[in-house]
C-alpha cells in the first residue's frame, strides 16, 4: 500500500480492519455488510487511476480531484457523487486566510477522500468517527457526516476568530496611538479574508442541502438530524460572515470619516493661530510706516501698540477657544 494512503474497513457497523492495500477495496465493497474508507494524500495520477478502476469512478471526477482550487461543490455521476470542500484557518499575525482543499468520492459502500496537503486534519475526523461507534451502522452516510461536520466546525471557528479580530480593529479605530496606515492595512487584510471565507462557506449550504435529498439515498433517517444540525451551522456561519463583511466596510468608512474630521480640526486650529499671528503683524506694520501718526517716534506709541497686540490677540484666542477651534 502507498505510504500516503490510509484505509479502513467497517463490517456490520463495526471497525474490522485498517491499513489494507487499495487493491482489496473492490473485494470488500462487493460484500453486502462492508463499508470502506480510503484516504489519499496528494496522490499522483497512477494512484487515483487504481482507485478509480477499483470503484468505477468517472474520469471527470478524477480530473477534478487532481486539479487544485476547485470550488466547493457536489457533482452527481451515475455510480457515485463527487464532493469538494475546504478547511480554513486564520493567520492571526497577517490576517490572511489559509485554506486546505479536500475532495471525496462517495459511493454506496465506499468513501474515498483526497487531500492536497496535510492542512486538513484527518486524524481529528478519525477521532470523531471513533467517538460515535453507535452511528457506524449508517455506513457511508456516517463517514461523510464526520468529514463534513469537521470542515463546517472549522469554518465556524474561523468566523469566530475573524469576529474577535474585528473587535480588536474597532478598538484600534478609536485609539489615537494607532497609525492610520496600520489600521487600513489590517482592515483590508481582514476584508480579503472574509471574501475568501464567503467563497468557501456559502456553497456549503447547497452541498449539505443536496446531500439530504431522498433520491441520493445517502442519509438515512438515523443520520438525518445530524445533517440538519450541520446545515444549521452552515447557515449560521454564512450569516455571520456576511455581517462581518458589512462591519469591516463600516470600519473603513468610519476611519475615512475620522480622518476628514481630524483634518477639519487641524485646519481650524491652523486658521485660528494664523488669525492671531496676523494681529501683531498688522499693528507693527502700521506703526512701521514712515508717515507721522498719533504716538509717532514716542514711548506712548510703543506702549499703545503693545497694548493693542496683547488685547486683540487675547480676545481672538478667547473667542476661538469658546467656539472649540483651539
Amino acid at each position: 500500500m502507498d505510504a500516503s494512503a490510509r484505509t479502513r474497513l467497517y463490517r456490520a457497523g463495526a471497525l474490522a480492519l485498517e491499513g489494507f492495500p487499495i487493491g482489496d477495496v473492490s473485494d470488500y465493497v462487493a460484500e453486502p455488510d462492508c463499508v470502506v474508507w480510503v484516504d489519499l494524500l496528494d496522490p499522483d495520477e497512477a494512484t487515483l487511476a487504481d482507485i478509480a478502476e477499483e470503484l468505477g469512478l468517472h474520469r471527470l471526477a478524477v480530473a477534478d480531484a487532481l486539479d487544485t482550487r476547485q470550488r466547493p461543490k457536489l457533482d452527481r455521476y451515475q455510480t457515485h457523487e463527487f464532493l469538494n470542500m475546504y478547511d480554513v484557518q486564520l493567520d492571526h499575525d497577517t490576517g490572511s486566510l489559509l485554506t486546505s482543499e479536500v475532495s471525496a468520492f462517495i459511493t454506496p459502500r465506499a468513501l474515498v477522500t483526497v487531500r492536497k496537503d496535510r492542512g486538513f486534519d484527518m486524524d481529528e475526523v478519525l477521532r470523531r468517527w471513533d467517538a460515535s461507534p453507535d452511528l457506524a451502522g449508517s455506513g457511508v452516510g456516517f463517514l461523510l457526516y464526520g468529514l463534513i461536520d469537521y470542515a463546517v466546525d472549522r469554518h465556524f471557528a474561523t468566523v469566530q476568530d475573524l469576529d474577535e479580530e474585528i473587535e480588536e480593529l474597532e478598538d484600534m479605530l478609536f485609539d489615537d496611538r494607532t497609525p492610520d496606515s496600520a489600521l487600513q492595512r489590517r482592515s483590508f487584510a481582514l476584508r480579503k479574508s472574509l471574501v475568501m471565507l464567503r467563497r468557501v462557506v456559502l456553497p456549503m449550504r447547497e452541498v449539505v442541502n443536496s446531500l439530504m435529498r431522498r433520491d441520493l439515498h445517502l442519509v438515512g433517517d438515523e443520520m438525518l438530524p445530524y445533517y440538519q444540525d450541520v446545515y444549521d451551522h452552515v447557515l449560521r456561519a454564512t450569516e455571520w460572515t456576511e455581517s462581518l463583511r458589512d462591519l469591516v466596510s463600516t470600519i473603513l468608512d468610519t476611519n475615512l470619516t475620522q480622518q476628514g474630521n481630524r483634518l477639519n480640526v487641524i485646519t481650524k486650529k491652523v486658521t485660528s493661530w494664523a488669525a492671531i499671528i496676523a494681529v501683531p503683524t498688522a499693528i507693527t506694520g502700521w506703526y512701521g510706516q514712515n508717515l507721522p501718526y498719533p504716538g509717532f517716534a514716542s514711548v506712548s506709541g510703543l506702549i499703545s501698540s503693545i497694548i493693542l497686540i496683547a488685547g486683540i490677540s487675547a480676545s481672538l484666542y478667547w473667542a476661538f477657544r469658546r467656539n472649540g477651534w483651539l
